[in-house]
């Protein structure tokens, strides 16, 4: 035959066909939209390095919540920033902290709203880890080092995930990658009668270079060392498995994978291996750089970032933790 019987671009010729064929698909309730709230401000304050995200004060709680449950957003995520720090995250377990609060302020508006709270010490803690911190021998010399007490800061992370829950989130969503973590917060939230009470695991969790501008926006990063010693190895993608499953006998409902766009092998292989709702965050340093290529003119902003999220549901994702959620709720008509 002269020409070829099978002619894929057929399929392609019109907006209806290829809108009709798709393989993947994105809404709004496919994300949840990250929000920072501190205790420290009265006003938004906009975080240099990301563009168009603000801390916040919790008196925007509420309208935050209406605008989610308008763009038909799957929820929020909430991050908080206390006035004092110390070093053991004690104001995490503040109930009248900026997280509560804002749970609170949350439901009370929009009661059918998903809120979903970051349950970690490092935006408390002095020292900007995500635990308790002790010290150790070095061997071979005769100093000591400190490291994070994983069995100590399990007890923080519980007590944090009741105060959440307490306040009225929905979810409880522990990144701190502590050993044994989701267990022992199923285990206190179900000894409380939050039984009801979801965890979702960050349950894969890089140490990755893509985190900067959260850490700007948190106040979070480490004043010494990395965090490598607790969160996995970015050459590493058998252990992933190994991590969701452990979360996943633990007891979690919802599994996350942390960053997503080096990572859509690793969300493939999660949801190849697990049943569970699968998360992936498009975190801080992906959105920003494409904020960085569209000022620079080098890139249309719109379609890279549908493209983007469009390949993270593509690799397997349920769900996509976002600070493109409302200018991607806006493209998809919302």
């Amino acid at each position: 035959m002269t020409f070829p019987l099978h002619r894929p671009r057929r399929l392609r010729v019109t907006p209806a066909l290829r809108a009709l064929v798709r393989e993947t698909t994105l809404a709004p309730r496919d994300f949840l939209w990250p929000l920072f709230f501190s205790a420290a401000v009265d006003e938004p304050r906009p975080v240099g390095t990301m563009p168009g995200v603000s801390q916040l004060p919790v008196k925007a709680a509420a309208a935050h919540a209406k605008e989610a449950q308008k763009r038909g957003l799957g929820g929020v995520l909430l991050f908080g920033l206390p006035k004092t720090k110390d070093a053991r995250g004690t104001s995490g377990l503040d109930p009248n902290g900026p997280v509560p609060q804002a749970v609170a302020a949350m439901k009370d508006a929009v009661p059918g709203l998903v809120v979903v709270t970051d349950v970690c010490v490092d935006e408390y803690t002095d020292h900007g880890h995500c635990g308790i911190l002790r010290k150790r021998k070095v061997r071979g010399t005769a100093g000591d080092e400190w490291e994070v007490d994983n069995d100590a800061t399990l007890e923080v992370l519980a007590e944090m995930a009741l105060v959440h829950a307490r306040a009225g989130a929905d979810v409880v969503a522990p990144s701190d990658m502590m050993d044994g973590r989701v267990g022992r917060i199923r285990q206190a939230l179900d000894g409380s009668g939050f039984e009801s009470t979801s965890i979702l695991s960050y349950a894969v969790k890089y140490a990755s270079s893509f985190y900067g501008p959260f850490r700007e926006a948190a106040d979070c990063a480490p004043k010494f060392g990395d965090r490598a010693g607790y969160q996995m190895d970015p050459a590493n993608a058998r252990e992933a498995l190994r991590e969701a499953q452990l979360d996943e006998d633990e007891g979690a409902d919802m599994l996350m994978v942390k960053p997503a766009l080096s990572y859509l092998d690793v969300i493939r292989d999660v949801r190849a291996q697990s049943t569970l709702p699968l998360f992936a965050y498009n975190v801080s340093g992906e959105y920003s750089m494409l904020k960085a290529a569209a000022a620079a003119g080098m890139i249309d902003y719109g379609r890279a970032m549908m493209e983007v999220l469009t390949s993270i549901r593509r690799a397997g994702a349920d769900a996509i933790v976002t600070y493109h959620a409302i200018e991607a709720a806006e493209v998809l008509g919302a």
